[in-house]
């Protein structure tokens, strides 16, 4: 037998555990502080099937782990844009596309509607992905004439972005559901960009 082989083994296993633990970890926090905003990480733990050191061995805190959902919902929404096929689409049915994936991705992250307020800064790179699609989608659709020509593409990701707050901070005060806050936002959007017919698609 080749005992050099074991230590090798042990350390895939290792790695395949940490691994499922982590995926666990994720699923749990989503489900969790979708039902509970303010969920302890013990709460998660207990919903992962994992004691608390396990999740501190993985997300040395609870911001951390908060941080490392956020980052794979941004996953999830960089790969709903690459399947929406902006790129060959006309500009307003881009935006109509970009719009619907966003809130297709969001509907299985509930929790992050109710996020504290960030930065501007820290905002602009939760939203990243979003933004630069956004601007492709907007620059284009200016020089086709879909869109509004007379603001800079600049200004209306800044007034798009307000809106997105603004909708957010109706479902935190509970004013909006989500369903109703996505609706406004997408409406909104449309009109603010100059689409001839701003119903939602």
């Amino acid at each position: 037998m080749d005992r050099s082989a074991e230590p090798q083994a042990r350390r895939r296993r290792r790695r395949a555990d940490a691994e499922q633990n982590v995926t666990a970890i994720l699923q749990a926090a989503t489900k969790v502080l979708s039902a509970q905003p303010e969920a302890s990480v013990e709460d998660i733990a207990r919903a992962a099937g994992v004691s608390r050191q396990t999740v501190y061995a993985h997300f040395p805190s609870r911001e951390t782990l908060l941080n490392a959902v956020i980052e794979q919902a941004t996953a999830e929404v960089s790969a709903a844009f690459e399947a929406a096929g902006l790129e060959e689409a006309p500009p307003a049915e881009a935006l109509i596309r970009l719009l619907n994936a966003g809130w297709q991705v969001s509907a299985r992250y509930p929790f992050l509607w109710n996020l504290p307020e960030v930065s501007p800064d820290e905002d602009l790179d939760r939203h990243g992905p979003v933004v630069e699609r956004l601007h492709e989608i907007i620059q284009r659709g200016q020089e086709s004439g879909d869109f509004d020509r007379s603001v800079p593409a600049t200004w209306l990701i800044a007034a798009g972005m307000a809106i997105g707050r603004a909708a957010e901070d109706e479902v935190k005060a509970g004013r909006m559901t989500i369903e109703d806050a996505t609706s406004a936002v997408h409406l909104s959007f449309l009109r603010l960009f100059g689409v001839q017919d701003p119903t939602p698609g």
